[in-house]
């Protein structure tokens, strides 16, 4: 359930972080007490009953880590308790919201992670988790995307990226700084080296023009014990990617200092708003009542509308 979802193509243990310090405006100033907690406002959030262990501790590693390291940049979040956790009539699908908004100095626009547990017609169930950060027009730096669906115990599907947020033909300066710099193809090669990880293509022509060229999207596919052998490959592989593009954003994104100029910053919102209301028009507002009945979808729709400015 993110602007960039997966969860309509796909119908038709991250290792502890590194004791490095961020740069001072990533200094998170909460205590330890809040982190015991868990996420502001999204205990539910944090619970991830349906999935693997592996697949658990990736989540809580990394929403910890968002949490942690760059709540000196966020508010507590604002989502009312029918939306933080709902579920459909019969109790079969489940789902999670929360949205942590930037401060005004931050150049933080919004965190969003959430959880979504579907009953499938066919039988079985799909899970869906996801972890985004989006920041300000004051910035021109990629926004952090993460998703990881799983369609059933031996098959996922794995879409990380930091999305781009400008023509990258025009600006081959910001395909240099971001991607090039940053070595994210030499991450996105480390999980070519797993037989059982492929390119996954996704059937919106929408969705694959707004990943950048460095972007993950591939498909894991397990056989023979293919339960343990899926866990294994999300503790081993993709657990160790996810940290690093994690860390790329929070040290290379988040604290970079760029100047916009009005212009600059229009267009920045404008295609920002445009990709957002895309998504919203293609998927959750077709998938959400479907999931989960007109009521609830409008209740859940009317939050990320509020958190997308759209």
């Amino acid at each position: 359930m993110v602007p960039l979802s997966l969860s309509k193509p796909v119908n038709t243990l991250l290792l502890p972080l590194p004791s490095k310090k961020l740069p001072f405006c990533c200094v998170c100033s909460s205590k330890s007490s809040d982190m015991e907690k868990g996420i502001r406002g999204g205990q539910r959030l944090m619970e991830f009953p349906h999935l693997s262990a592996p697949h658990k501790d990736l989540m809580v590693s990394l929403i910890s880590a968002f949490e942690t390291r760059l709540d000196s940049h966020l508010l507590p979040s604002l989502v009312p308790p029918d939306v933080e956790y709902y579920q459909n009539h019969s109790g079969t699908s489940q789902g999670t919201l929360l949205i942590r908004p930037g401060i005004v100095s931050s150049p933080i626009d919004f965190i969003l992670a959430s959880w979504l547990h579907l009953e499938l017609p066919t039988g079985g169930a799909m899970n869906i988790t996801n972890l985004q950060g989006y920041l300000k027009p004051s910035t021109d730096a990629p926004h952090f995307q993460f998703e990881l669906v799983q369609c059933n115990p031996t098959y996922l599907i794995f879409f990380l990226d930091l999305t781009p947020r400008k023509d990258l033909v025009l600006y081959p300066d910001y395909l240099k700084t971001f991607y090039e710099d940053n070595k994210l193809e030499a991450l996105r090669q480390q999980l070519d080296q797993v037989s059982e990880i492929k390119p996954y293509f996704s059937s919106s022509l929408h969705f694959r023009s707004v990943v950048s060229p460095t972007g993950i999207l591939v498909s894991i596919k397990c056989t023979g014990d293919g339960a343990q052998r899926a866990g294994e490959i999300i503790r081993d592989n993709i657990s160790h990617v996810a940290n690093e593009v994690m860390e790329i954003w929070m040290y290379n994104c988040v604290c970079r200092v760029r100047d916009i100029g009005d212009y600059e910053r229009a267009q920045l919102e404008k295609r920002d708003r445009l990709i957002k209301s895309k998504a919203i028009e293609m998927d959750l507002s077709s998938s959400l009542p479907m999931q989960f009945g007109q009521e609830v979808a409008d209740r859940v729709l009317e939050v990320i509308k509020g958190a997308f400015n759209i």
